[in-house]
């Protein structure tokens, strides 16, 4: 029988690219302090957290009859200057966002975690993290300003959606695109391959 994946995420488009995937799975939302360490690099910081996900995530797993892989991630935007852009509070904070990114390259960073249970325990542990440099093109106060009005920004680290309006402002893309919709597929399927998992 082949393992149970659980996505340890309550995100929209985690969910749908596993699905685009072809991977079948279930949704389990663990509660995870997700606030950034003193100084925490932002690329520590998406591995870190997608761990603390998945183990707490595998804790509240009730399947224990079974094998299962949990599968969470996380991830964040770094700006040109190496600041962590999160999710912004309002629009104001957004605009501000979208604009220090416009006509520059940045990077977005996705730690993912992957973790095997048998019978009820913790088998093997998959941790990784993802690069992907993205460029946005030159904006307009105007142009920001029409973007930021579409609404698709306040829950969105760097205030912007790949996969949605926001895909107009991509100039170009080094590395995964699923990375930056919020999870890397082509690596994520390749390690649930590594434990055992089959189509």
């Amino acid at each position: 029988m082949n393992k149970k994946i659980v996505l340890a995420s309550g995100s929209p488009r985690r969910k749908e690219l596993l699905e685009m995937a072809g991977i079948p799975f279930e949704i389990l939302v663990p509660e995870v302090d997700e606030t950034p360490l003193p100084r925490e690099a932002p690329q520590n910081m998406v591995k870190r957290l997608s761990l603390m996900k998945a183990l707490a995530a595998a804790r509240d797993w009730s399947g224990s009859a079974g094998s299962a892989i949990i599968l969470s991630a996380d991830t964040t935007v770094v700006d040109p200057s190496g600041r962590n852009l999160g999710k912004p509070r309002n629009q104001r904070e957004a605009r501000k966002m979208v604009s220090a990114l416009a006509g520059k390259d940045h990077f977005v960073f996705t730690g993912y975690s992957l973790v095997e249970i048998r019978k009820g325990r913790v088998h093997r542990i998959l941790s990784k993290r993802v690069r992907t440099r993205v460029r946005i093109r030159e904006m307009t106060s105007r142009e920001v300003n029409d973007y930021i009005g579409r609404g698709e920004s306040l829950d969105k680290a760097g205030a912007y959606a790949a996969q949605g309006f926001g895909m107009a402002l991509i100039e170009q893309i080094s590395g995964s695109y699923t990375n930056v919709v919020g999870l890397p597929v082509t690596e994520v399927t390749r390690d649930l391959r590594l434990l055992g998992w089959r189509r």
